[in-house]
């Protein structure tokens, strides 16, 4: 038999390993009943009991597998000194010395180690799901790169002979820091859906505008397709485009140059704004920013010009000119949550081999905070702004196909026709 015996220095306390199994104690100490003896006694005083009873010494050894002395008496007293230097035999109950206070960022993995004085036994409560100890150390722990944002109060004890000491470790898992790495590149065919009720307090609206209440904005960063034909980009609205109302916005065509038109109503009543050509570049990012006032748009001849007022379109921070047109003096009807789509109509005008990022809606006009919003050319945190968006989807970062998680909402994105591979790395 032979008898493994070593200070743990974080426990504070004597490991002790046999053919039974390990311990670690406190308030040993190693006896002989007369120097002439060659075996030696190790009882624990805490409990009065013998650990070990007329044991040669050269059966106890250290890390190295080394004898704790050449003689028997050596032997005893370089044990008495290992065992003096750790735990209490003064009757003392532990005390936690390792911090209560952890933090934790979103997605990584816990390494935390209880530490107390005077300690032996270890126990823990209320571990959230995920984390749990290392086989063959209790006092640490491991896991919770599962966890959400949030606080979690786990309860650790330390016990000895002599009583116990119970602290509360208080785990803050934080969001990570914003970092903007990927986007959703679409080809022919593909799109993204989502369920349109949950923003019909933002684009739908019963009859004409009646004010602020029906306003909103889109914010979001496009790289611009190379293909001639028009490309839907956004989409809410009514199945029945002929005869019901909806929000486009589309990449258009003219003799090469790239633009953009706004579309607000139904394809037989409707107002179009269209920004100049050469505004979208093909294959660069740029901000693109469209807001609405939620003011009347139709339908009589002589507000004409007020209900084009309505709305504003931002590229890269810059108001952008517009030429309009409209079909029967705009539209006065309403706008049914039917569809919410990136990249698709209600039927065809598939976006192809362009990109978007970091898309954002609000239920109001966000004309005056375009400064903010454009942050001079670099994404940030939305959810920082004086008034942060109602949905906001950050088009790849922290997704997992085929869904886009809205970080605000409930709004999520599925891909449709697409693959994981859709979801590149290239960011403004």
């Amino acid at each position: 038999m032979t008898v493994k015996i070593h200070k743990d220095e974080a426990a504070n306390a004597i490991f002790v390993e046999d053919s039974n199994g390990v311990q670690f104690l406190n308030s040993l100490q190693a006896l002989m009943d007369d120097p002439s003896d060659t075996v030696l006694d190790i009882k624990d005083l805490a409990r009065d009991i013998f650990l070990f009873k007329g044991v040669a010494h050269d059966y106890f050894l250290d890390t190295q597998g080394n004898t704790y002395g050449a003689t028997p008496v050596a032997a005893c007293d370089a044990l008495n000194a290992l065992f003096a230097s750790a735990g209490s035999s003064t009757g003392d109950a532990p005390v936690v010395t390792s911090s209560t206070s952890v933090a934790l960022t979103e997605g990584d993995t816990l390494n935390y180690e209880l530490v107390a004085t005077n300690g032996v036994g270890y126990e823990w409560l209320n571990l959230p799901s995920g984390i749990t100890t290392v086989e063959g150390n209790v006092r640490k722990l491991i896991g919770g790169s599962g966890l959400a944002v949030g606080t979690y109060n786990i309860t650790a004890k330390a016990i000895n002979y002599f009583g116990e000491d119970t602290e509360t470790i208080v785990l803050t898992v934080s969001a990570p820091p914003y970092s903007n790495t990927k986007s959703i590149n679409f080809q022919n065919q593909d799109y993204m859906g989502a369920n349109a009720t949950l923003l019909d307090g933002i684009f739908g609206r019963d009859s004409n505008g009646a004010g602020s209440g029906d306003a909103w904005s889109v914010s979001l960063w496009f790289k611009g397709s190379t293909e001639t034909s028009g490309q839907t980009i956004f989409y809410f609205g009514d199945s029945d485009v002929v005869n019901s109302g909806y929000v486009e916005l589309r990449q258009t065509n003219d003799n090469g140059q790239k633009r953009l038109r706004l579309h607000y109503g139904s394809n037989s009543n409707h107002l179009r704004l269209q920004t100049t050509s050469g505004s979208i570049t093909a294959e660069t990012w740029q901000h693109i920013l469209v807001t609405y006032d939620g003011g009347t748009t139709g339908a009589g001849s002589g507000d004409i010009a007020s209900y084009y007022s309505r709305f504003s379109i931002y590229i890269n921070g810059v108001l952008q000119s517009t030429s309009d047109s409209n079909s029967n003096y705009g539209y006065s009807s309403g706008v049914d949550p039917d569809n919410f789509r990136l990249g698709r109509q209600s039927s065809g005008q598939y976006l192809r081999n362009a990109r978007i990022d970091e898309l954002a809606v609000w239920g109001s006009d966000q004309s005056a905070n375009i400064s903010a919003i454009y942050n001079s050319g670099s994404t940030h945190d939305l959810s920082t702004l004086t008034t942060a968006p109602d949905h906001w989807w950050r088009m790849g970062d922290g997704d997992t196909y085929p869904n886009i998680q809205d970080n605000v909402g409930s709004a999520h994105f599925v891909m449709y026709n697409m693959t994981a591979a859709d979801i590149v790395t290239d960011a403004p």
